[in-house]
C-alpha cells in the first residue's frame, strides 16, 4: 500500500478530534470467533462519555456489526448522539459482520484482505445496520485493525462515506499479513476528491525526532527488539514512537507526545481508545475498576492539559473533516 499526500496543516490552535473502536468484548489473545458478540461494555460508555462533556469532547463512536444489532447498546448511544453530545460511524469487524462467506482467521481480520466485493457487501450491510439503528447512514469509517487495502478508498466513496479514520502512521502490521503505514503521514489527507483521511496521531519523540521515520524501521526490527533498542532509546531520550491514546500509556507521555507535536508543526490531533476498556476485565489496560477509575482521570486530566496548556480546542471528527474540504488535495 503506497503513501498518500498531505494537505497542508490549518493554522489555528491544536485541534483534538476522539475516535473510540465501539465494539464487542472479546479475548484478543485468542484465535478470532463468530460467536464473540457480547457488547456489555457499551453501558459503562457514559462514564467517560460525562468526562468529555464537561470538556466539550464531541467523540466518533465507531461502531461495529455487533454493536449496531444490539437493540440494548444501540439505545445507549442513541440517547448520546441524539442530544448532539457524540457522533456515530463505523467500524469493520469481518469476523462479527454478516455475510460469513470467509474463512475466519488472521488475515481476514483485515478488511482490507478481503476480496473487494466481499468487503464491499460486509460494509455495505454495516453501513444499512447502522442506519436502522441509529437513523441515519455513517460517514466516518475505521477499518478493524486498521485494515485498509487496495479498494477500501474506492469503496467507502461508493457507499457514502466521508471520512476515513483507519491509518496509523510510522506503524507496521504487514507482520500479521496487515498494512504498512510506515510511509503514511500524520497530517490529515485527501486520498480523494471525496474522501479525507483522518489518521491517528503517532508521533516520533526525542533527540533524533526528525529522523524516525528511517530510523525507527531499523528499532522495530526483529534484531532491534531482541537488543531493546526501543527501551534504550527512548529512557536516553533519543527517539521514541508515541501514539496518542490512555491505553498503554501515561497522562506523561500523552503530554510529552502533544509538546513534543506541537513544537515540531503538527496542529492537529487524534485521541483513541476501545470501547471494551471502561468494562473492567475486557482488555489487557484496564483490569479492575481502580485501573478504570484510573483511565477515566486520566482522560479528565489530558482534556484540560490540552486545553489549558497547549491553548487546544476540541473539535468533532465531521466539524475537521469539513474545515479541511477547501484545502489542497
Amino acid at each position: 500500500m503506497r503513501g498518500i499526500d498531505s494537505a497542508c496543516p490549518q493554522p489555528g490552535p491544536p485541534t483534538l478530534v476522539v475516535v473510540i473502536d465501539t465494539e464487542e468484548e472479546f479475548d484478543w489473545s485468542a484465535p478470532f470467533d463468530r460467536g464473540a458478540t457480547s457488547v456489555e461494555n457499551i453501558r459503562h460508555q457514559p462514564l467517560a462519555q460525562a468526562v468529555m462533556d464537561r470538556h466539550g469532547v464531541v467523540p466518533a463512536y465507531v461502531v461495529d456489526y455487533a454493536v449496531a444489532n444490539d437493540t440494548r447498546a444501540a439505545g445507549v448511544l442513541s440517547a448520546i448522539a441524539g442530544a448532539g453530545r457524540c457522533e456515530i460511524g463505523a467500524h469493520l469487524h469481518p469476523w462479527v459482520n454478516p455475510p460469513h462467506a470467509e474463512t475466519v482467521n488472521v488475515r481476514h481480520s483485515f478488511p482490507g484482505n478481503l476480496p473487494p466485493e466481499l468487503e464491499r457487501e460486509k460494509l455495505r450491510r454495516l453501513r444499512d445496520r447502522i442506519a436502522e439503528a441509529f437513523g441515519k447512514a455513517p460517514s466516518i469509517y475505521k477499518a478493524g485493525r486498521y485494515g485498509i487495502g487496495p479498494s477500501t478508498y474506492r469503496i467507502l466513496g461508493e457507499l457514502g462515506f466521508r471520512i476515513d479514520a483507519s491509518v496509523v502512521p510510522h506503524t507496521d502490521f504487514s507482520a500479521e499479513q496487515g498494512p504498512d503505514f510506515r510511509c503514511f503521514s500524520p497530517f490529515p489527507s485527501r486520498p480523494s476528491p471525496q474522501l479525507v483521511a483522518l489518521p491517528l496521531s503517532v508521533h516520533f519523540v526525542g533527540l533524533l525526532h526528525s529522523a524516525g521515520a528511517w530510523l525507527y524501521p531499523a528499532v522495530d526490527s526483529r534484531l532491534g527488539r531482541r537488543l531493546r533498542a526501543g527501551g534504550v532509546l527512548s529512557r536516553l531520550g533519543i527517539l521514541e514512537r508515541l501514539r496518542l491514546s490512555p491505553e498503554g500509556h501515561s497522562l506523561g507521555e500523552m503530554a510529552r507526545q502533544t509538546r513534543a507535536a506541537i513544537a515540531q508543526g503538527h496542529r492537529y490531533f487524534m485521541m483513541t481508545w476501545h470501547s471494551s476498556s471502561l468494562l473492567p476485565g475486557a482488555t489487557q489496560y484496564v483490569r479492575t475498576e481502580a485501573d478504570r477509575a484510573n483511565f477515566i482521570a486520566a482522560l479528565d486530566a489530558y482534556f484540560r492539559f490540552f486545553r489549558e496548556s497547549c491553548g487546544g480546542r476540541m473539535a468533532g471528527v465531521s466539524e475537521f473533516a469539513e474545515s479541511l474540504e477547501g484545502g489542497p488535495a
